[in-house]
Order: C-alpha cells, then structure tokens, then sequence
C-alpha cells in the first residue's frame, strides 16, 4: 500500500540476508574458528616446518577436531557477488514508471547517482564498521598490518566506486551491511558465552588430570594412556607438567 522502489529493495535486502543466514553464520563460525586455533597452528608451523606432508595432515586433524570448514568463508560472498551484479545491471536499464515511486528522499531518481554523495558515504562507513566488528581483537591477526590496511582502504575504495553506482544499488549494500554489523554483534556475544563455557569445561578437565597425574606419584604409578595423543595434545600435557 506504499508505493516506493526504495523500500523494495531494502525489503529484498532484509530477505536476502534471512536467506544467507545458515550460510553466513557457518562463515562466522569458521573464521571465528581459525582465529582461536591460531596459536596451535602456529605451534605445528615450526615443528612440521621441514614435513609438509605431516603438517598438513596434523592442520586436517586440528580442522576436525575444532569441526571448521575453511571454505565456508567464501560460500556468502560467492552467491552475494551475482546478486550484486543483477540488481546493478537492473537499476541501470530499468524504466522507473512512475519516476515519483523511484524517489528516495533527496535523491530524484534511483538508478542515477545519489547527487549529494550521502549514500556512497553510509557505503563506505557501514563497510568499515562492518569489517572492524568482524576483525579480531588480540592475537596474530590482530596485529596483521595486511589486515588492517585492508580495514580502511577497502571502504574508501568501495566508497569511490559507489560515487557511480545507481542509488538503487547504494541503498541495497548500505542495508545489508547494517544488518551484517547487528548479526555479527549477535554472533559475537553467543561466541563469547561459549567460549566462557569452554574454558571452564576445559579447566576443571586440567584440574582433574593434574590430580589424577598427582595421585598416581603418590601412588609410585605411571598415568594409564587409553589412547594416543595428538600433538596438540602432548603440547598441552607439557604444558600442565611445567606449571607443575
């Protein structure tokens, strides 16, 4: 009951990334994922750095064991990039009829360029915080300086390009950029919570080893091995012995 060109294409846009979510939350998780076994990459980095074969093996086993895809990041972008190119090529063809439903508050007409740069602003801006919300906080990739040029010279760039773009096609990546920055802060804190939860499990799991390793000492016994460890496994229990 409200004619308006605009609010269809933000419509399309909370659809579409209704649609997407299975899939961008897998994308989450997985990147999420890789940033908390940084350190234990890293560990099997330097001592498999002259057996690729190995490592790649041990990395495999890493994948599974923290269940991460590393090729769910690109699925998202893969089916958003042909989206992006219709609803571009659409915008620039299509014959608005009325022109006065393809007005979008100062701008006259959605597939001409927004002629106050206002939108290919919120572009650029919603993109940065987007990627910034997205990025780690500590660790190795935080402190990655590929990264952080990225952090702002992609926004600019997009930003730049959308000078050109038809308004249309602005309003569309500017909604769903705030709707990826609510979802990611959405997935943030569930992480966060579960990985409080993780880290407790895990610490009462080390105290009860430590106490099972202490009583077998008083014991004169050796800890019984029901299986064969991995080496992130060994790290750890070296670990535990050192603290000890």
């Amino acid at each position: 009951g409200f004619p308006s060109f605009a609010l269809a294409i933000i419509m399309i846009s909370i659809i579409l990334k209704i649609v997407l979510y299975p899939l961008t939350v897998k994308q989450i998780k997985s990147t999420q994922g890789i940033q908390e076994i940084q350190p234990k990459m890293e560990y099997l980095q330097k001592k498999y750095k002259n057996d690729k074969e190995k490592l790649n093996q041990e990395v495999m086993k890493l994948y599974q064991e923290y269940n991460i895809n590393p090729m769910a990041g690109c699925l998202p972008m893969l089916i958003q990039f042909p989206i992006i190119i219709g609803l571009f090529t659409a915008l620039r063809q299509y014959n608005f009829e009325p022109v006065e439903h393809a007005t979008f508050f100062w701008v006259p007409n959605l597939n001409q360029p927004d002629p106050l740069f206002i939108l290919p602003v919120l572009v650029g801006l919603s993109m940065y915080l987007q990627q910034k919300i997205t990025m780690p906080t500590s660790g190795p990739a935080a402190e990655n300086p590929t990264m952080k040029i990225m952090l702002y010279v992609m926004p600019v760039m997009i930003g730049f390009m959308s000078l050109q773009f038809p308004s249309g096609l602005c309003i569309y990546w500017t909604t769903f950029s705030i709707l990826g920055i609510i979802q990611q802060s959405f997935l943030n804190k569930r992480r966060e919570k579960e990985l409080a939860i993780k880290a407790e499990k895990e610490a009462e799991e080390k105290a009860a080893r430590l106490k099972a390793r202490e009583e077998a000492k008083a014991k004169g016994q050796a800890p019984s091995k029901k299986k064969k460890k991995t080496v992130i496994e060994q790290k750890e229990e070296e670990n535990e012995e050192d603290e000890e």
